[in-house]
Formats: C-alpha cells, sequence, structure tokens
C-alpha cells in the first residue's frame, strides 16, 4: 500500500512538474518571438466580400448590443453581409427579429436565420448559416461581443497578402473586469492565454488555434478543413486543428482587441471552463494520434499541440494530489528537500501571468491585486473540470452549455441556477484539506502545509461564492414572490 501511494504521489507530482516546465518553455518561446510585429497592409483597391455571423443563444440582455455593434462595422455596405444565427427559445428571437428589420430597412444587408432545434449547437448552426453566406471571408462574434468599427479593416488586408493565410485571431479584451475580483481573476487568465500562448503558437507556427469568436475564417481555409463539426464542444479547436494539418497558416494579432463580456458569477464561469475542459479533452483523443505521426509538422510542434490540449489534464492531478496529503502524513513519510525543484519547474506559468499583464498593460501592477484570487479560483474550479474531462472520456452525451451573458444589467439576470452535486464535492475537498493542515500541524510535518492550506482556502472560497450566488437567487424569488402577491 505504501508503495502504492508513493507511485501515485511522484506521479501526480511530475505530471505538475512537467506542465509547469511547459510554462518555462512557453516563456522561451515567447522571449525569442517577442519582438515581431505585423503591421496592417493598406487596405486593397477592391475589398472582399465578407460575412459576419453572430451565433446566439437565449441571450436577451446583449443580442441588441451584439447587432448594434455588428452594423458599426466600418466596410463597404455592398461587400457586407451580417448573419444574425438564432437558436433562441427565449424573448432573444423578438429583439433580433425588431433590429434585423429595422436596419434592413436603412439597407444593410443583415439577416436572422432561426433554427426551432438545436442540432449540432453552435457549430451545426455556423454551418448552416454558411450555406446562406455570401462573403470569402467569415467574420464570428459571439453574442458579447463589441469588436471595434475598424475591426475588419485591422484583419482583411493581411489575407491579401498571403493566400496561404486561413485564419485571422485577434485578442480578446474585457468589457467588464473591474467589475469584482472574480472578473479581474479571469482577465489576468485570459491574458496570459492570448498575449503568452497564443503569440507563441501562432508565431513558432506551433499548431496555432481559432478561439471561437473575434476572429476572421477564409472561406475556402474553412471549406478545405471540412467545416464546421459538432461531434467535440470546442468546435473552433477542432476546426482550427484540422485547418493546420492542412497546411493552411494562421495569423495572431495581439494588437487588435476584441472586447467581450466575462462571466459575472461562479456558475456561469464554471460551465464555461467545464466546456473547455470537455472540448480540449475531445480533441486530444481526436486528434491525439494524427498530430503525433504528422511529420509535416516539427516535433516541437506536435509535442506544443498535444501538451496544450492536455493541460486541463492537472485539474485531475491536483486533485489526486490533495487526496494522498493525509495518508502521506499519517504513514509520517517525509521527502528529501530535492523535491522542491519539483516546485521550481512550476513558476513558468505564474511568470507567464505576470509577464502577460506587464506586456499589456502601464497599470500592470495594480491589476496583479487579482492574482490571489485567480489562484484560488484556478484550484477551486478542479472538481468541475475534472468532471468534463471524465466525461469527454467516458461518455458520449455531450451537450453544448452556453456561457451566460448579462450585458449592461446592474445584476446578474435570473437565469435557471440548478442544483449542482459538484458542489457537494467542493465542500468535502474544503473540509478534507482543512483536515490535512491539522495533522499536519500535530504531527509537527509543516511541509505540506502550504500546499493544504492552499487548496483549503480554495474550496473554501467556492463553497463561498456558491452560496452568495444561491443567497442572491433566493432573494430574488422572494421580491418576485412579494410584486405577484401585490398584484
Amino acid at each position: 500500500m505504501n508503495n502504492l501511494i508513493l507511485i501515485l504521489y511522484y506521479t501526480a507530482l511530475g505530471g505538475l512538474a512537467l506542465y509547469g516546465l511547459f510554462g518555462l518553455l512557453t516563456l522561451a518561446l515567447y522571449w525569442r518571438h517577442r519582438h515581431e510585429q505585423f503591421p496592417t497592409p493598406p487596405l486593397p483597391a477592391d475589398l472582399p466580400t465578407v460575412t459576419v455571423q453572430l451565433p446566439v443563444f437565449n441571450e436577451p440582455f446583449v443580442v441588441e448590443r451584439l447587432i448594434h455593434t455588428a452594423v458599426s462595422l466600418h466596410y463597404p455596405a455592398d461587400k457586407l453581409q451580417i448573419q444574425v444565427i438564432d437558436d433562441s427559445t427565449d424573448s432573444t428571437t423578438e429583439r433580433a427579429a425588431r433590429w434585423v428589420a429595422y436596419y434592413k430597412e436603412k439597407g444593410i444587408n443583415i439577416s436572422l436565420l432561426h433554427r426551432n432545434q438545436r442540432s449540432g449547437f453552435k457549430a451545426g448552426a455556423l454551418a448552416e448559416a454558411l450555406t446562406q453566406a455570401s462573403g470569402a471571408f467569415i467574420a464570428i462574434f459571439d453574442a458579447d461581443f463589441q469588436p471595434q468599427p475598424d475591426f475588419l479593416q485591422q484583419t482583411i488586408p493581411h489575407f491579401g497578402q498571403n493566400p496561404a493565410l486561413g485564419m485571422v485571431q485577434t485578442r480578446w479584451g474585457h468589457l467588464n473586469d473591474g467589475r469584482s475580483p472574480l472578473t479581474g481573476a479571469q482577465a489576468i487568465a485570459l491574458d496570459k492565454h492570448f498575449a503568452m500562448e497564443q503569440t507563441v503558437r501562432h508565431r513558432a507556427n506551433l499548431f496555432p488555434k481559432f478561439n471561437g469568436a473575434g476572429g476572421v475564417w477564409r472561406r475556402s481555409c474553412l471549406e478545405d478543413a471540412g467545416g464546421w463539426h459538432s461531434d467535440t464542444v470546442c468546435e473552433d479547436m477542432c476546426l482550427s486543428t484540422r485547418a493546420v494539418l492542412r497546411q493552411w497558416e494562421c495569423l495572431f494579432l495581439n494588437e487588435v482587441q476584441s472586447p467581450a463580456e466575462l462571466p459575472t458569477t461562479i456558475s456561469a464561469y464554471k460551465s464555461q471552463q467545464a466546456r473547455w475542459s470537455k472540448g480540449s479533452s475531445q480533441c486530444l483523443l481526436k486528434y491525439g494520434r494524427t498530430i503525433t505521426t504528422a511529420r509535416e509538422h516539427t516535433l516541437l510542434a506536435r509535442f506544443y499541440a498535444l501538451m496544450s490540449m492536455s493541460a486541463y489534464t492537472t485539474n485531475l492531478l491536483l486533485i489526486l494530489l490533495l487526496l494522498l496529503q493525509i495518508p502521506l502524513l499519517l504513514l509520517d513519510i517525509r521527502f528529501s528537500p530535492w523535491l522542491l525543484l519539483f516546485s521550481v519547474a512550476g513558476v513558468g506559468q505564474p511568470l507567464l501571468f505576470v509577464m502577460s499583464q506587464q506586456v499589456l498593460y502601464r497599470d500592470w501592477l495594480r491589476r496583479l491585486r487579482h492574482f490571489p484570487t485567480m489562484v484560488l479560483v484556478a484550484i477551486g474550479m478542479a472538481p468541475s473540470n475534472s468532471r468534463a474531462i471524465l466525461q469527454a472520456v467516458f461518455s458520449r452525451d455531450h451537450d453544448f452549455v452556453r456561457t451566460p451573458k448579462q450585458g449592461s444589467q446592474a445584476q446578474s439576470p435570473l437565469q435557471e441556477l440548478n442544483f449542482d452535486w459538484i458542489m457537494l464535492v467542493e465542500l468535502a475537498l474544503a473540509l478534507y484539506a482543512w483536515m490535512g493542515v491539522l495533522v499536519a500541524l500535530y504531527l509537527q510535518n509543516h511541509g505540506p502545509l502550504f500546499f493544504l492550506l492552499t487548496c483549503a482556502l480554495a474550496y473554501t472560497y467556492m463553497i463561498t461564492l456558491n452560496m452568495r450566488e444561491w443567497r442572491w437567487h433566493w432573494q430574488q424569488d422572494r421580491q418576485e414572490t412579494a410584486v405577484s402577491s401585490l398584484h
């Protein structure tokens, strides 16, 4: 039994250290490519046709803002088509239809494509809409995006310079990162992904990927790669992986920002992260072997792609490492100080977070005040993300769960809040981690204290956020009941 525990411990620790070293690799590659610039080429005299696709599903709080933003894009009216791709079952369709009719009367080429069923979810909706798209290039914005008016002017000219360029991705900005510690923490996490990881993947040609929105596809590339597939919940990664395997090139523009909304509640953030965890795992299962044997790509590119797709498995390793702490304490197993080298490997990821803030913002030190919250939330998300990974491996039923958007609402929208048993797992892990802290103190084995205390605080924080959200909904239900009784 002791040997099994030690094997599991070294496996979890070694796996986490490997992804820590992966962070150091990303840091080194970023340093090598940091000065590369991609200035916007001059606008061609004869601009190509562009279709802007706006996929929405039950987004009454933001759909009107999205349509207003899309029609404000600076591009010749005779070269621009806008498709509102709507699968909604609520008032979103009515709101969208009203503004689509209004702008049609103004002479704008805009249409509402409504489906009464969600076959294929977002991928299915995009695939159906593509058959009615007239553009040679396809720009995509999710419901919460507010692209700058010159977005197309900053992206489309790049395609004219390189006929092999199949996709341009821009950096996601944040509309509400200052709203709460939770949104501030998410902003830091996303900034690291775009400013560091996406910069490296694109500039070093390490299987660059599309992020689902805030980007433009060359239609011929999209179709050559096989179009949209609905067998994963990360249709963006699925498509861009196939495009790269087909030898299409991709470009990431860190200087072009596409502002979007961050989830404001912990339940919304969990659903978003779980979808990304599941979708990334599905793509790893779907393309892992193909990527491994794709000899037209460098060994580094293949390694980087596989590591990126499997990165969410750190959630499983983290939980395993936590669960092993009390048995190790009770067995009085004390490890050599040389194991601190594993911790040194882990500095890569924190350095990427810090550097992304320094690169993007003048007030980066102030923004890093949310870094501790980001660490706690990242650890606290492990149960939800781990479940999503296991579902990707063992289940064939994969619903696309949308991330609710709130727009300009002063408070969170009253979306349905169902009980999720994963909250019980978070509670159990919090109690377990606090128990581990007490056991370590009692046995005067202080080695695991920092890890145990961090996990204890993380899961306690998750429970606090869960309770706060449920309390808010309970209060809103009471207010609605009181108002109804008066009428």
